[in-house]
Formats: structure tokens, C-alpha cells, sequence
């Protein structure tokens, strides 16, 4: 999975404290709890633009997770304070690619990156074209 050089412009920062039932019997972050420090993430980044995700719902797009990477690169431990950075890397026709970047509490070392893609499908599950009131959600400032 190929990593933007550079963050996407519209970006929102999460942090996370690791909680003890998140590590793993090495004491470290387990990898799979990655996944979900990053749906608290991209969640953060629709409500500081105003919708949270029950409302993107509630208007007709639900958005799952067709694909998930994740690369690991230093362990993050109990109690660490993480700096999760997410923003939208890509639009498609009729889906999206969220990056994450997983920083350590004083965002001096990358301890994870990751992406998810979303297509885009109606409450029937039938793919939907990107609505211009999402894409300008998105690329909105956070309020």
C-alpha cells in the first residue's frame, strides 16, 4: 500500500490513550485494535465538520470498509498517548481512501500507518456516485 509523501490537506488529529485490554500478551498494542483507533478517527474527522456518521446515514450514504492496511512500525504500549492523523488521500467515482498516520504523544515518530476505502452504497447496498454535499464535507474546515 503506497503512503501519501505528503498528508492530505483536509485532515483531523485523534488521540487516543491505550488502554490495557488494547495490548497484547507482548504488552503491546494488539494489531488489530489499529482498525478501530482508526474508525474513532475518521468518525472524529465528520463531527468536526459538523455531521456526525449517523447523519451521513440518515441522508442516505452508508460508507463500509472494503479494504483495511495496516503497517506497523514501532509497538505502542499501555498507557502511550497516540496522535492518530487522518484525512481523505483519494475520491473515486464512487468511493474514498482514508490515510492515518499514528504518531507518539509528542509527534516526533510514526508508530503506524494505515488506509481504509469506502465506497459509497445507498441503505440497499448499491454503489452510489460520491454526493457533491459529502466531497464538501470533507474538504471542509473543521468547525
Amino acid at each position: 500500500m503506497e503512503f501519501p509523501k505528503v498528508f492530505p490537506e483536509h485532515d483531523s488529529w485523534y488521540e487516543h490513550r491505550v488502554s490495557y485490554g488494547e495490548t497484547d500478551a507482548m504488552g503491546v498494542v494488539y494489531y488489530a485494535e489499529y482498525f478501530h483507533i482508526f474508525e474513532r478517527a475518521r468518525g472524529l474527522f465528520l463531527r468536526e465538520r459538523g455531521m456526525g456518521y449517523h447523519l451521513v446515514e440518515q441522508r442516505g450514504i452508508l460508507l463500509p470498509v472494503r479494504e483495511a492496511t495496516c503497517r506497523y512500525r514501532i509497538p505502542a504500549r499501555y498507557d502511550d498517548l497516540l496522535q492518530v492523523h487522518c484525512g481523505v488521500a483519494e475520491w473515486r467515482r464512487a468511493s474514498m481512501r482514508i490515510v492515518y498516520e499514528v504518531w507518539n504523544a509528542d509527534r516526533t515518530q510514526v508508530t503506524a500507518q494505515g488506509a481504509t476505502e469506502h465506497p459509497m452504497v445507498n441503505p440497499q447496498g448499491k454503489p452510489v456516485a460520491v454526493p457533491d454535499w459529502f466531497k464538501a464535507l470533507c474538504e471542509s474546515k473543521p468547525a
